[in-house]
Order: C-alpha cells, then sequence, then structure tokens
C-alpha cells in the first residue's frame, strides 16, 4: 500500500508540473549584429554552424514537442540560456575583436576535441553529429580567422 501512494504521488507531482511552463519566444535579433552578416564564412561553414550551434547559441532555437514535458523542457531551457550566454551568434557583432578571436578560439577547441555539439545534442538531432570532414573544416576556417 505504501509503495502504490508513493507511486501515485509521484504521478500527480509529475501531472502537475506540466502546468510549470518554459518560455520559448526567442528574443528578436539585429540583422547586422548576426555572425553571418559580421563574418560572412563560406557556405559549407554557414551551413555546419547553422546546423550544429544555432540551437543553442543563438535566437534561432527550435523547440520540438519534447519541450512540452516537463521537467525535460526545463533542462533544454537550462542548456540554451547557457549556451546563449557563453557565445550568442546572434549578438556576435556586439563583441570587440579581442572576445570575438577568444571565442573563435574556443570554438575551433571544441570542435576539434569533440566537445561540441554535446552528446546529448546529437541523439535527439543526428543530423548535427559532425563527420571528420565538418570539423576539419570549420576548426581550419576558424584558425584561417585568427
Amino acid at each position: 500500500m505504501k509503495k502504490r501512494n508513493i507511486l501515485l504521488g509521484l504521478l500527480v507531482v509529475l501531472l502537475l508540473i506540466q502546468f510549470i511552463r518554459i518560455d520559448k519566444v526567442n528574443p528578436t535579433s539585429t540583422a547586422t549584429q548576426e555572425f553571418m552578416t559580421v563574418e560572412k564564412p563560406p557556405a559549407a561553414v554557414a551551413t555546419i554552424l547553422k546546423n550544429t550551434c544555432y540551437d543553442c547559441h543563438s535566437h534561432e532555437s527550435a523547440y520540438p514537442w519534447y519541450t512540452n514535458l516537463a521537467p525535460v523542457s526545463w533542462m533544454i531551457r537550462s542548456h540554451i540560456k547557457g549556451g546563449r550566454q557563453h557565445l550568442n551568434f546572434s549578438t556576435w557583432g556586439t563583441y570587440d575583436a579581442k572576445k570575438r578571436s577568444h571565442k573563435l578560439e574556443e570554438i575551433a577547441e571544441e570542435v576539434a576535441e569533440k566537445t561540441m555539439p554535446m552528446k546529448s545534442y546529437t541523439w535527439l538531432h543526428p543530423e548535427a553529429k559532425l563527420s571528420a570532414t565538418d570539423r576539419q573544416m570549420l576548426v581550419d576556417w576558424v584558425k584561417g580567422k585568427e
């Protein structure tokens, strides 16, 4: 009986937390501040960045169906918030030259070390997995910018 009450309580809590929704509205952006406008990467590099980075590191986040399920939605929102704080392609033009250079170094390092994109992201977005060729192309382009 005690186990049943605990399970019923957990179910009630799980149902109630569904009413705590995340904000899915992306902030507005200024095109002149956007990474693609400022840096003008080659089309192949732009595609890689858009497909693998922009969901968490820009104001262009997409919110799939599972972002309607708490507490998963809370975790995803936290990842997006943290991603934007660390690097935001939508506000790239507001970074000074030194910060841009440092961010480019970090991009090359994270991609080369395969820590980005995060495995938890590519599990749900297999199209965001980078091939060795894509990784090298992105790293080479970034290093050419430094």
